[in-house]
């Protein structure tokens, strides 16, 4: 190894021993202080974000706030920017709490980490104004749909990513998903189980590409209905593989008529990627994800 590669190396060493560059701090809390966090999990071990107390199933809201609680030494209640269903994988999840002890950042990362399940992980831990709120104060939630397209089912990425191996035309799709841009009443694509006040959403991106044999199909909005992003990814494949049109595409949209759409995608492959706030909250900028596409946690 050269001298200049030795420097590197110990450099980026280096930063991961910062505690600034991993923005932990040793610094107690005031009682009180609104905290928010970066959570990352492994949807498919979770029967959903929400705590089910009267259900015996693992949530990732229950693991997380049990964590927290062994921290704190009493219970700790979060708030996320958006539930995410059984199965679906949470890269850049945001949740906030107020501190009820007074404890440092760093034990709100590195001790809770001690505490989770290995599915699930705190990526850092900031404290912010107390108008702040993961839920109402994003402007704009981003998910991303990995499909694997190829002929033989993938082992390696089982649970991450959503087989799909029969062949796709990406114009065909990309014509369709730029129908759903602006605001639109998504009732087509929303479960009929979705408890939201209003079908209508406004969506300002929505993309299909591919990065070898990886499909992945991104979607903005400033919010979504329950199984909308799956649905929507449903409708999209029947016309990828031709056996439905732009057309039919568009008609299902305008009809707000779930029946009209095609099946919902299964959930291995939806992850929800980013969430979007106002600069003024100075929060840590989520790189591209998930992990397995681009290495960077």
């Amino acid at each position: 190894m050269t001298s200049n590669s030795r420097r590197r190396l110990q450099s980026c060493y280096a930063a991961l021993r910062d505690p600034r560059t991993l923005r932990f701090s040793d610094q107690p809390l005031a009682v009180g202080t609104r905290v928010v966090a970066r959570v990352e999990y492994h949807g498919g071990h979770y029967h959903g974000w929400q705590a089910q107390p009267h259900l015996s199933v693992p949530t990732v809201q229950e693991a997380l706030e049990d964590a927290l609680a062994a921290v704190a030494d009493v219970s700790v209640v979060t708030t996320c920017a958006g539930r995410t269903d059984t199965g679906v994988h949470g890269f850049s999840q945001i949740i906030h709490f107020d501190d009820p002890v007074g404890r440092s950042t760093k034990a709100w990362v590195l001790g809770v980490n001690r505490h989770l399940p290995e599915a699930v992980r705190v990526h850092w831990a900031l404290s912010t104004s107390s108008e702040f709120h993961a839920r109402y104060s994003a402007t704009a939630r981003h998910y991303r749909y990995i499909l694997c397209n190829t002929a033989i089912r993938p082992a390696a990425l089982s649970g991450l990513v959503t087989w799909y191996r029969h062949p796709l035309d990406l114009a065909l799709m990309n014509e369709s998903a730029h129908r759903l841009l602006g605001e639109h009443d998504f009732s087509a694509f929303r479960a009929a189980s979705c408890q939201a006040s209003s079908p209508r959403r406004f969506v300002s991106a929505c993309a299909v590409h591919r990065r070898g044999d990886l499909l992945i199909i991104d979607i903005t909005a400033n919010a979504f209905l329950h199984h909308m992003v799956r649905n929507i990814v449903g409708s999209l494949l029947s016309v990828g593989n031709a056996s439905r049109s732009v057309e039919w595409f568009e008609q299902v949209l305008a009809s707000r008529d779930r029946t009209m759409a095609a099946e919902t995608a299964p959930a291995d492959g939806l992850y929800l990627a980013r969430v979007d706030y106002p600069d003024a909250f100075g929060l840590p900028q989520t790189p591209e994800g998930p992990t397995l596409l681009t290495g960077h946690l």
